[in-house]
């Protein structure tokens, strides 16, 4: 049966549990055991698919077409486990399943309440899924003392008792405070927020302990103290150069070592940490630098974009080579006299990523026109292939009026409403008028490529799977004229019926793909079009 790991937060949010998580999980999983991570959200919404990424940073998709918290990402991108759907759980979906099952009668008339028909539910969630694992580590989602996350701490205090001792732990990550008037560290919020979480039924066995400074062992031992804890179970966290360089720091300061002895595990086999140390080795001694400029809408949040963060920094890992992004408002090139060259001559490549709506889509649209004019290194995401095709249109095929639906009425629709596709499920139709919340085309879907094209030669395939976030397509009925414009559609669905991939030939490097690939790379396993990218913008940088 696996063993469960309990992490909470405490003192403020924006701790880092989920990095803490994924580094713990990567720590595990070097010593041999089959690791999985889940994420409890408190809010009330049924996923985070419809929160704006100012509000809760990306929304990460799973193969199987959840739309999960951006933890999820760091997950995979620590372990190399894919997620599913049964990996995050919010309140609202918890809700939102027992309300279903009461209006169905399911409960035979007993009255519905917080204990125990959602702390069940939690627990089944927890529960779900684990036979073939060694450890589920299991995130919760705010802060203790938020009144949203109570049924959850109470769901995890009861499973701890349903479990035993010797099938989990709780794993406290708080705040050791450096107040700089006084020159020292500040134990009491970490002390206040113990004492909360003992006053919901929950005793720590380890506390992770973030500090700006070194945590004195004087220090130490108070909190151990005063938390209950042994001092080797209070674990200094102090803030990496990368977060790739955190498993092995919590590896060095004993955090793997003190879980498993919690667990009465000692004698494991030590960690095989040699992948991470040539991650940091690539990050640390680059053979020399890029800049890929970003023309986004979100660009005011890094989290927003916090795949295609990490993706780029995989490509330059791949070519030894640091990669410097310059986030820019896509606004900016909508003002009148905008000097665009100005601010994208310095670039070696030019990337615009995925977003909804039509705020900053005509300076998207003069980038992908920029990049094309130039010959500087194109990557298009999701919507920015579709500003690709768009700008192709307009300028290279004589569609003047070329427009996305999206944005309304357009009498030339180059991109469009996706009214139906085929999934794993079968039929799938939307409508204008359809909930926006979980309705668009999400998940895994294969695409054919075309045998002698650019993508091709990167992917080493003539077919691939990758994952969507959309609503809306490339309409297909514009290729014949795209295509004369010099944009050839490389990759297609499987029925030849909706565009995947983009690209011009003619172009140093010029892809634009519907999907999404920064959601599948890794530090040790970067995505091809980021790696083929990067290596495209290192030649870019040898010609200027």
């Amino acid at each position: 049966m696996a063993r469960y790991i309990f992490i909470t937060g405490g003192v403020v949010s924006s701790l880092g549990k989920g990095l803490m998580a994924a580094s713990l999980a990567a720590l595990l999983q070097a010593r041999g055991f089959r690791v999985r991570i889940r994420k409890f959200d408190p809010y009330l919404n049924v996923d985070p698919g419809t929160m704006s990424p100012y509000q809760h940073g990306e929304v990460y998709v799973t193969d199987d077409g959840a739309e999960t918290d951006l933890d999820l990402g760091h997950y995979e991108r620590f372990t190399g486990v894919s997620a599913r759907q049964s990996d995050n759980v919010t309140q609202g979906r918890v809700y939102q399943t027992i309300i279903q099952r009461e209006r169905r009668g399911d409960y035979l008339g007993a009255t519905v309440q917080v204990i125990p028909h959602v702390t069940d539910e939690i627990k089944a969630f927890a529960l779900a899924e684990s036979d073939d694992l060694d450890f589920v580590l299991c995130e919760i989602g705010g802060t203790v003392g938020d009144i949203e996350s109570l049924p959850f701490m109470e769901a995890i205090r009861q499973l701890h008792n349903d479990l035993g001792r010797s099938q989990s732990i709780f794993v406290h990550v708080t705040l050791v405070p450096y107040i700089a008037a006084a020159g020292e560290l500040k134990t009491k919020p970490t002390q206040h927020s113990v004492r909360e979480l003992t006053s919901l039924g929950i005793q720590p066995d380890i506390l992770l302990c973030r500090c700006e400074h070194p945590l004195p062992e004087s220090e130490r031992h108070k909190i151990a103290l005063f938390c209950n804890v042994r001092p080797e179970a209070v674990i200094p966290a102090l803030d990496a150069s990368s977060i790739y360089a955190v498993p092995t720091q919590y590896h060095a300061e004993g955090l793997d070592d003190e879980v498993l002895r919690a667990f009465g595990m000692e004698g494991a086999p030590e960690p095989k940490l040699d992948r991470w140390h040539d991650i940091m080795d690539r990050q640390q001694n680059p053979e020399g630098e890029v800049t890929i400029g970003v023309v986004g809408k979100y660009v005011g949040l890094p989290d927003a974009y916090k795949s295609l963060h990490e993706a780029l920094h995989h490509g330059g890992f791949a070519n030894r080579v640091k990669v410097n992004i310059k986030w820019i408002d896509a606004e900016l090139f909508e003002e009148e006299g905008a000097d665009i060259a100005a601010r994208l001559e310095p670039m070696h490549g030019i990337l615009v990523p995925g977003g909804f709506g039509v705020r900053g889509s005509e300076g998207k649209i003069a980038s992908v026109k920029f990049a094309r004019e130039r010959n500087v290194p194109f990557f298009g995401i999701c919507l920015g292939m579709q500003m690709a095709c768009i700008e192709g249109a307009r300028n290279t095929a004589g569609i003047d009026n070329a427009s996305t639906t999206e944005f309304g009425e357009t009498s030339e629709p180059v991109v469009g409403l996706i009214t139906e596709w085929m999934s794993k499920e079968g039929l799938q139709k939307r409508t204008a008028e359809t909930d926006l919340g979980g309705t668009m085309r999400l998940g895994a879907y294969p695409a054919k490529l075309t045998g002698n094209s650019v993508v091709s030669g990167i992917y080493g395939a003539s077919e691939i799977s990758e994952r969507h976030r959309h609503r809306y397509e490339v309409n297909a009925g514009y290729r014949e004229p795209l295509e004369k414009g010099g944009l050839i559609f490389s990759g297609m669905s499987p029925d030849g019926m909706l565009p995947e991939i983009v690209e011009r030939p003619d172009h140093p490097w010029f892809v634009g793909v519907q999907f999404h690939p920064e959601l599948k790379s890794k530090p040790f396993d970067p995505h091809p079009l980021f790696a083929s990218f990067i290596e495209a913008a290192v030649k870019q940088s040898r010609l200027v």
